[in-house]
């Protein structure tokens, strides 16, 4: 149902194969059609994340069938209604869940991500680099912010990821010290604002003396940069002796154990992303004597996204725009990710 007729093509940033950046390209193709329980979105901005960066590459799923449109992050309205889709209008602004069960009777997990079914949109399904995007009205999410949608499009992965990290697996509350390697990411920025706003007290790192000033305007009370040898000592001055309660490592491969010697006997080490491998090799020993853990994570619920907005709404998380992509721009705002350039969240603009 709707109260306009929709244009039978759209503008959809294609990924032609895998590779380099230049295998994205401005293409039109047919819009598609909401079905049962299913409504389309207009999208106004889609977010850009590292995710699809190793996605494009052919490291993640290796068996996409080509042509094929990336992203999961994205605000839009909607603007038609599938058939008996009861929770939302015509016109209402939404944010669709970066992840969700694919099988619509595949739902009742308590953890959502380990459903059988669940897929990152962007990574099996067609994504959110679109002019239109079709999503089941059930993983969908209304608006109310109020934001310009370039601040709100980049927010929905790292938001529903860090909250179910930091507040959920980390367990991290007011007062504890917490260390979160590569704040200046898009995913790492927001968990820093989302430990601040529980209350506690953040370090990050970043490889970049350029990013220091940017990760203490979003809340860092230490930053580490570079590899600095005296690291221990710093933060062990930092927490007064009292040492690093949860470190969330989102980079995995050779600094696994760097997080593991720097948490505090009994803490938590986090674990996810593993953009620096997906093999770590630690001394067992460091784990089972002084009693600390590591636990794995991946994506978070609808109420993790849903308590994440609440803090935004309330000024608590501000979104951290780096840059502002055109769709035409394509290949350079994947070159641009792929550099590492980014200080917090990149979009396209639609």
């Amino acid at each position: 149902m709707s109260n306009t007729i929709m244009p039978k093509t759209m503008q959809a940033i294609m990924m032609s194969e895998f590779g380099e950046p230049s295998v994205l390209s401005l293409k039109s193709i047919a819009t598609p059609r909401p079905k049962t329980n299913e409504v389309l979105i207009k999208i106004e901005a889609a977010g850009i994340n590292r995710l699809d960066h190793y996605i494009r590459e052919g490291g993640v799923n290796s068996e996409l069938s080509f042509p094929f449109i990336l992203g999961s992050d994205a605000v839009g309205h909607i603007v038609e209604l599938g058939a008996d889709v009861t929770k939302f209008k015509l016109g209402e602004r939404v944010i669709p869940m970066p992840g969700y069960p694919i099988d619509p009777s595949d739902d009742g997990h308590e953890v959502l991500a380990t459903s059988r079914s669940y897929a990152i949109r962007g990574l099996v399904e067609n994504g959110s680099y679109a002019q239109y995007m079709v999503m089941p009205e059930k993983w969908l999410l209304k608006e109310t912010t109020g934001l310009p949608a370039e601040q709100l499009a980049g927010l929905p992965m790292p938001l529903v990821t860090g909250v179910r990290a930091i507040k959920e697996v980390g367990e991290v509350q007011a007062g504890q010290y917490v260390l979160i390697h590569a704040g200046a990411s898009s995913t790492g920025s927001v968990m820093i604002q989302i430990a601040k706003a529980l209350g506690a007290k953040v370090a990050t790192t970043t490889r970049s003396v350029d990013k220091v000033e940017f990760l203490k305007s979003i809340g860092a009370d230490l930053v580490l940069h570079g590899s600095p040898e005296n690291s221990m000592e710093l933060l062990n001055e930092w927490t007064e002796s009292a040492g690093v309660d949860v470190v969330i490592d989102q980079l995995g491969g050779d600094s696994l154990a760097t997080s593991i010697e720097w948490v505090k006997p009994l803490g938590i080490v986090v674990l996810m992303g593993n953009v620096l491998g997906l093999e770590s090799t630690i001394p067992v020993r460091s784990v089972f004597f002084p009693q600390k853990q590591v636990r794995g994570t991946l994506m978070g619920s609808v109420s993790d996204l849903e308590w994440g907005l609440e803090q935004v709404k309330n000024g608590k998380i501000k979104p951290r725009v780096d840059t502002v992509f055109t769709p035409d721009q394509a290949v350079e705002a994947h070159q641009y990710l792929a550099d590492g350039k980014a200080l917090g969240l990149t979009v396209f603009k639609f």
